[in-house]
C-alpha cells in the first residue's frame, strides 16, 4: 500500500484550492496513487497532484470537447466516461484522459455536395452505414446527446433532423472510441451540420449583412482603436460594457449606444 502522507499534494493555482475542510479522497493517475479533496473535478485533481497541463485542458466548462476521460472504480468492472472539467472525482477512481482521438477525417468540398448531400455522406463515411445499434456511442456520451439516434436519422436521409439531434456534439470523441463498428460519429455529424447549413436551412439575412459590413471594411478603425489601447483599459471597457438583459426576448433587445453596430 501507498504511504499517503509521504505524497506530497501540490496547488498549482486558484482553480486547485479547495474547499476548507475538504475530505482527502485516494485517485489514481496515469496509474499513479494520489491523494487530492474530495470536491475537485478531475482536472482539478489532476493539476492538484502536481500536472501542469499543455493541452487535453481547453475551455474548462463543458464546451470545447478536449478534455474526454475514462475512468474505472477499483472492484467496479465498468468503464465510465465523462469530462475531466465537468466530472468530480470520487474515491478508488482510477483515471485516464483522452485529449484526443483517431478518426475518419475526410476532406470534401461542400460547394460539391449539393446534388446528393446523402450519396456524400455514404461515399465519405461508408462505416455509418455499419450502425449495429448497440447504443454504446449514446450511453458513453457526456453531453447526453442520443448517438445512435441521430446515426438512424443519417441512415435514412434525414440530415436535418440528425444535424439537429447532433448540435450539442463537442467533439470529445468518446462515442467513437467504443463503437464496435467503427464509425466516426462526431466527425460525421460534424459533415451533416455543414451541409443543413449551407444547403438546408434558410439564409440568416442580418449575418448577411454583417458579413458585408467586415469585408467593406466598416470595423477596421474600431480594431486599430482597440488594438492600440493598453490592456487594463481593453478589461475595463469589457467590464463595464451595457450587457444584454438575461430574460430579453431574442432579437428585440438593442444597446443604448448603436454607434458600434
Amino acid at each position: 500500500m501507498t504511504d499517503h502522507k509521504k505524497i506530497k499534494t501540490l496547488a498549482t493555482g486558484d482553480r486547485t484550492i479547495p474547499p476548507v475542510g475538504a475530505k482527502m479522497i485516494p485517485i489514481y493517475i496515469m496509474g499513479r496513487e494520489y491523494e487530492v479533496p474530495e470536491s475537485l473535478t478531475i482536472m482539478k485533481a489532476i493539476e492538484y497532484a502536481g500536472y501542469s497541463y499543455t493541452r487535453g485542458c481547453g475551455c474548462r466548462g463543458g464546451i470545447c470537447g478536449a478534455c474526454g476521460s475514462f475512468y474505472r472504480f477499483i472492484g467496479d468492472y465498468r468503464l465510465y466516461s465523462g469530462l475531466a472539467c465537468q466530472t468530480v472525482v470520487a474515491p478508488n477512481m482510477v483515471v485516464v484522459q483522452l485529449p484526443f482521438f483517431p478518426a475518419n477525417r475526410p476532406g470534401y468540398d461542400l460547394e460539391n455536395v449539393a446534388k446528393d448531400p446523402h450519396e456524400e455522406l455514404r461515399r465519405l463515411y461508408p462505416e455509418v452505414f455499419r450502425c449495429v445499434g448497440c447504443g454504446t456511442c449514446t450511453r458513453t456520451c457526456p453531453m447526453d446527446i442520443d448517438v445512435m439516434d441521430y446515426i438512424a436519422l443519417m441512415k435514412r436521409g434525414d440530415l436535418k433532423a440528425a444535424a439537429e439531434k447532433s448540435f450539442d456534439c463537442v467533439m470529445c470523441g468518446l462515442c467513437a472510441s467504443r463503437c464496435p463498428a467503427q464509425i466516426s460519429q462526431f466527425t460525421a455529424a460534424m459533415f451533416v451540420r455543414r451541409v443543413c447549413g449551407r444547403y438546408i436551412l434558410p439564409k440568416a439575412g442580418h449575418l448577411e449583412k454583417r458579413v458585408s459590413d467586415v469585408k467593406a471594411g466598416k470595423y477596421e478603425a474600431m480594431l486599430k482603436e482597440l488594438l492600440a489601447m493598453k490592456q487594463d483599459d481593453v478589461k475595463k471597457l469589457y467590464v463595464e460594457r451595457e450587457r444584454e438583459p438575461d430574460m430579453a426576448e431574442a432579437g428585440k433587445w438593442m444597446p443604448k449606444d448603436t454607434t458600434k453596430l
